[in-house]
């Protein structure tokens, strides 16, 4: 059974579903899934996990990316973006120095209401489907942080920018906030994201290279999912000890040696074999690490 995940350069104007699609024919998985929709008009950095694999999802939506975009001022837009339905405002295209001062102004963490066409479920409901209906609902805005914005300017209305932000950012709705605060309107023209999940553009490959492959060289691109987790600590446990995490026992720190802090998460292994993912979590006789997601069943 295959099992891992793949790094995608995914092209335009496909979705992200589309790309697993795709990738799972060309691996021959049972199974596939991605990491956080990149929309069609977007490219760039898309973890296809294969098998077994997307259970490690949940723990990669929220990891930190990188996009580099095109704010385009001067006009609005239904989607954000220069693709929905735009209008001109007319209003005078602020000088460079004030541009730059409304980019930096967004730095830190902010509030932000998601855009009507994102993925985002409320009430069960993806919004991206209800604004096909020609719904829009009241959105509440959710805390994000963007760690930092590089810029550069290309044109009297469009800027570069090199966006670095937590994860379930929106960079559409940055570039319409940018415009609305320098009064002349803000869309986005262009998206790719160059980093996601830890990994770049560099290590990425388009489906047009893969389908190119040999059989051997597209396994060769599988990597193992506990490398995901790098960084996590790692727990080698005993056999006996291990048998229990794999029911879903809480192991106590007391017991294998370890006094990891509360919150702490690991990645369990036994006979140097990943198979789980854990939490130390505090209980009646004391700090144990409790398995959370099982990767061998």
């Amino acid at each position: 059974m295959k099992s891992g995940y793949v790094i995608i350069d995914k092209g335009l104007n496909m979705t992200s579903q589309t790309v697993v699609t795709r990738v799972k024919r060309l691996f021959g998985a049972d199974k596939a899934g991605h990491t956080g929709t990149l929309d069609p008009m977007a490219t760039g950095v898309l973890p296809v996990l294969l098998g077994r694999a997307v259970k490690a999802s949940e723990f990669m939506l929220s990891s930190t990316k990188h996009y580099v975009a095109t704010l385009r001022l001067g006009l609005t837009s239904d989607t954000e973006d220069v693709f929905g339905t735009v209008t001109g405002t007319g209003a005078p295209i602020p000088g460079e120095a004030e541009v730059y001062a409304a980019i930096d102004s967004f730095v830190g963490e902010i509030d932000q209401i998601p855009p009507m066409v994102s993925a985002l479920k409320v009430g069960g409901k993806k919004l991206c489907d209800l604004s096909r209906q020609g719904i829009v609902i009241e959105r509440q805005p959710r805390k994000i942080t963007v760690y930092s914005i590089g810029k550069s300017r290309i044109s009297d209305t469009d800027y570069m920018l090199d966006v670095v932000c937590s994860g379930g950012t929106y960079i559409r709705t940055l570039c319409a906030d940018i415009g609305n605060k320098l009064g002349c309107g803000g869309v986005m023209a262009s998206l790719r994201r160059a980093g996601a999940c830890g990994f770049s553009l560099a290590e990425a490959h388009t489906l047009e290279e893969i389908e190119a492959m040999t059989e051997e060289e597209r396994e060769a691109l599988i990597r193992p999912v506990e490398t995901v987790f790098s960084s996590w600590e790692k727990i080698e446990l005993p056999p006996f000890f291990a048998r229990l995490a794999r029911c879903g026992v809480e192991i106590y720190q007391k017991k294998i040696g370890t006094s990891l802090p509360l919150g702490t998460r690991v990645t369990l292994y036994e006979s140097g074999k990943f198979f789980a993912l854990g939490e130390v979590r505090e209980f009646d006789a004391g700090t144990a690490i409790k398995p959370i997601r099982q990767f061998d069943v």
